[in-house]
């Protein structure tokens, strides 16, 4: 086997699997979470600047490099440890810090990268997470108390996961300092692996939640726009449908809204297709926590199912009809191009018909002219046989006048059976 050739792609393939390793976390302790987007599409995105940016803050604090190509990067960062990662439309910074802070989710207590440095990223912020890990080996009536004062009651969800491992918490708002909060309490014994892996799966749902959301803004976006060309097409249908303006004018404007709506459909097709590949992640990563009702509260997946769900569903719909509207103008199209060539087709017949009445007409006037041109050829075909015969009759005692009445009737034919002839060959 050793001499058996590896594919190019075999080391990478394999590697892929093992790209995102989850980080190890301690508790007690707190993490921050910062997650960054250029205000623009993916495309707009520049990786060589988000791998510099990074370093540059690797080297503040003397840390080393991730390896060339890399999309993820785990290590120590002075006194914490840093797990940066870099996706197809962002990039994230989460912030491991041992102990607990003195008065819970102060945000000054997560401010540990230097504001210079976040002044230039190359992105803007689009989710940032505060998580409080603690321990607890109690009932959850404490817990519960704390979590009414330090949540919004109506909107926090709460659950026990991965079979009583710990309970999570947290109500998807963003404080007064401009971070999300989030809780988790741990039962003693689990090793920092497994709080990584919550801490992990809790940030994932925070981020692929907050970038789902945005094909809700795209979708909002469109449907002003998509109710205007709906209006437009349905008056061209009616059109359609009683011929009221000429075809090849109804459908030049008809192929018009037709490449809008495909302009469209071009635009957000992207964006659709991550909100529906984002929205699988959220929850896919809530299933793996296994959740279990915390005093009556609502969980995460139940969350989910009022707030975000319905989101989605606006997203499906508004690209279902996108597409209903491009397939309807198309097969418009193809009606009325129908019509078009039906018409044309009609027109051209007529002018055929045309055509041929006007051959018709030129072949008699072609018939009369022949008729004409032998009377005219006999004529002077008659004068140059007379001039020839005249003086051989002379001697016979016949006038000339008599001697082109004999000639007429035979010059006459002749004339006539040559033209005749003349016709047929070229027929």
């Amino acid at each position: 086997m050793s001499t058996l050739a590896d594919h190019p792609s075999r080391y990478d393939l394999a590697g892929e699997m093992h790209a995102r390793p989850f980080p190890a976390c301690a508790a007690p302790g707190h993490v921050f979470f910062l997650a960054l987007k250029p205000p623009k599409n993916a495309a707009a995105r520049d990786r060589t600047a988000d791998r510099a940016h990074l370093i540059a803050l690797l080297d503040r604090f003397g840390a080393p490099h991730p390896k060339p190509g890399a999309t993820h990067w785990f290590g120590d960062l002075g006194r914490h440890k840093l797990k940066w990662e870099c996706h197809t439309e962002f990039v994230t910074y989460t912030l491991f810090i041992d102990g607990l802070e003195q008065r819970a989710f102060d945000p000054a207590e997560y401010e540990l990268l230097p504001t210079d440095w976040l002044a230039e990223a190359p992105g803007a912020r689009i989710s940032s997470a505060l998580i409080r890990i603690e321990t607890h080996e109690g009932e959850a009536t404490p817990i519960s108390e704390r979590l009414s004062a330090w949540f919004v009651p109506e909107s926090v969800a709460s659950a026990r996961v991965l079979d009583d491992a710990a309970i999570l918490a947290g109500d998807f708002r963003i404080d007064t300092a401009g971070h999300m909060r989030f809780t988790m309490f741990v039962r003693p014994g689990h090793g920092m692996r497994r709080i990584g892996r919550i801490v992990q799966r809790l940030t994932e749902i925070e981020i692929y939640k907050t970038m789902a959301l945005l094909g809700m803004q795209r979708a909002r976006a469109l449907d002003r726009q998509m109710g205007e060309i709906d209006a437009r097409l349905s008056g061209l249908m009616d059109d359609l449908a009683g011929e009221s303006a000429p075809a090849e004018e109804t459908l030049d404007r008809l192929l018009g809204i037709s490449a809008e709506l495909e302009g469209l459909l071009a635009g957000a097709e992207f964006r659709f297709g991550a909100t529906g590949a984002y929205e699988a992640i959220v929850h896919d990563r809530i299933a793996v926590l296994r959740e279990a009702r915390l005093d009556g509260r609502q969980t995460f997946s139940e969350f989910m199912m009022r707030r975000f769900d319905p989101a989605m569903r606006t997203v499906r719909a508004t690209e279902a009809r996108l597409r209903a509207m491009a397939e309807r103008a198309a097969r418009a199209g193809d009606l009325l191009r129908t019509r078009v060539d039906v018409a044309r087709q009609a027109q051209n017949q007529r002018l055929l018909e045309s055509m041929d009445r006007r051959a018709d007409l030129a072949l008699r006037l072609q018939e009369t002219v022949e008729g004409l041109s032998v009377v005219a050829i006999s004529y002077y075909a008659l004068n140059l046989a007379s001039y020839a015969v005249y003086p051989f009759l002379a001697p016979l005692g016949l006038s000339k006048g008599i001697a082109t009445a004999l000639l007429l009737p035979v010059v006459v034919l002749g004339v006539f059976f040559m033209v005749r002839r003349i016709r047929k060959g070229v027929h």
